[in-house]
């Protein structure tokens, strides 16, 4: 199972492109909320209603967890304790991360990227404690993948799913959902 993490004020489109990616790639993901309620307020005003809670979900059970940024979503994600430990847990297993634009500071603030290449949305480089910040596009570094922001959420996705359904599979859903030409003209 993915989680994404959904707190008031996350990025709609970090959120749910990857989330539609991962799902046309097959994988299993649910949206977790952190708020304590199911409905979930973007940054830009959508109510998202979250296929759960933190408190009913196993993170043992988790695959990859995957924070979506936007402020103050990314602070929100952050100041859930849960989550935080949650994230340790999940670390300290081996298990993949994500985060993308704003988010990657919750992995920077619990010190786990120190050493580890990574990318944020520009200002927050500070928050990475400990990481080489790259300003790519999407940055992969060990069980690490970092987005920059709103605009690398399709390749962000794409990704992540390649983590776990193959580079040639990965192709084939971006041929299928017009990403290929886009990028290449």
């Amino acid at each position: 199972m993915i989680y994404v993490f959904l707190a008031t004020g996350f990025e709609d489109i970090e959120a749910l492109a990857p989330l539609d990616i991962l799902r046309r790639a097959g994988l299993e993901v649910e949206t977790v909320s952190v708020t304590g309620n199911e409905v979930v307020m973007s940054a830009h005003g959508v109510s998202v209603v979250a296929d759960t809670l933190i408190e009913a979900i196993d993170f043992d059970d988790a695959d990859m967890i995957v924070l979506p940024g936007g402020m103050p979503g990314a602070s929100n994600l952050d100041a859930c304790e849960e989550l935080r430990q949650g994230i340790l847990s999940h670390y300290q297993a081996g298990k993949p991360l994500a985060a993308i634009c704003a988010a990657p500071l919750v992995y920077g603030h619990l010190g786990i990227l120190q050493g580890r290449r990574a990318t944020c949305y520009p200002g927050f480089e500070s928050e990475l404690k400990g990481a080489q910040y790259t300003a790519a596009l999407v940055e992969q570094d060990g069980p690490f993948t970092t987005g920059r922001g709103p605009a690398a959420a399709m390749e962000f996705g794409y990704t992540l799913a390649e983590r776990f359904v193959g580079k040639e599979a990965v192709q084939a859903l971006r041929d299928g959902m017009i990403y290929s030409q886009l990028i290449n003209g």
